[in-house]
């Protein structure tokens, strides 16, 4: 049975902010390999894994992130985990399934279908380069949102994003779209262009991978990326600094306390 979703997206986003004061995204990238010995004899390891962290970490986090590609890697057993693991993440807590899709067509409307109907997603990532086609039929439901791949943080998005500032053109191009339909994702360890980003996409949620692992400043973030103290529109994810901080048999306390830390330091940083 799929999650059911009685508001949208961009509403479930803005009650998290006031009511927890929260823009943590846990990223589920859970990879079979890195699991704790302690849930690989469970009959679905990634899916029990996956309740524990969200049952620890959802006082403090204002949406999950799965990336779809740890669950394929599992086959069969990986996607049931995975429409498991969203039925199990609270309602009012948004999804966003990390997909990066970007077809057209009867295509582009299998993956939504199969994303937003089947699973319960509130939103996706998609890639932008074939055009408005990517994300039209999603804007025909107000509930549905997408984050373009805009800026990302890894060190060779240099090749295309930043080569004559294609980032800037994505960018103009996600300004053309609802605000509370469709955001960006934006690299935290691209540091000398995030104000520029804010700069051209004023109203825009940002999605922010790269905290943590990857090397990224919270700090240089924060100072950059937000719209306003009082809508920051941002939301920083971390991943493998969450969920896999403990191999022990205390790993979901382990990430609840990372968890926390993280909403702590992001709310000091935009006082």
């Amino acid at each position: 049975m799929a999650r059911t979703r009685s508001k949208s997206f961009w509403s479930k986003y803005q009650i998290a902010w006031r009511q927890k004061k929260s823009l943590v995204c846990v990223g589920l990238d859970t990879e079979h390999k890195q699991l704790p010995q302690c849930v690989r004899s469970d009959r679905n390891p990634i899916y029990t894994f996956n309740k524990a962290i969200i049952d620890a970490t959802k006082e403090y986090a204002a949406a999950y992130k799965p990336n779809l590609a740890f669950y394929l890697a599992a086959g069969v057993k990986g996607l049931e985990a995975l429409k498991l693991t969203i039925e199990a993440i609270p309602e009012d807590i948004p999804v966003i399934l990390d997909c990066k899709v970007g077809d057209i067509g009867n295509t582009m409307d299998a993956y939504l279908s199969a994303f937003f109907d089947e699973m319960g997603c509130d939103a996706i990532t998609v890639n932008p380069l074939m055009g408005k086609d990517v994300v039209k039929m999603m804007m025909n439901n107000e509930k549905n949102f997408a984050f373009a791949l805009a800026l990302t943080s890894n060190p060779s998005a240099k090749d295309f994003l930043m080569n004559k500032d294609l980032y800037q053109d994505i960018a103009n191009w996600i300004k053309t779209f609802d605000s509370k339909q469709l955001g960006a994702v934006v690299g935290a360890t691209q540091t000398d262009y995030i104000s520029k980003m804010r700069k051209l996409l004023p109203e825009q949620i940002f999605l922010i991978p790269g905290i943590g692992a990857q090397g990224g400043d919270l700090k240089a973030v924060l100072s950059n990326a937000i719209k306003s103290k009082e809508e920051p529109n941002i939301l920083i994810n971390s991943s493998r600094g969450i969920i896999f901080k403990d191999s022990s048999a205390n790993f979901a306390e382990s990430a609840a306390l990372e968890a926390e830390k993280l909403r702590d330091e992001i709310k000091k940083g935009i006082k």
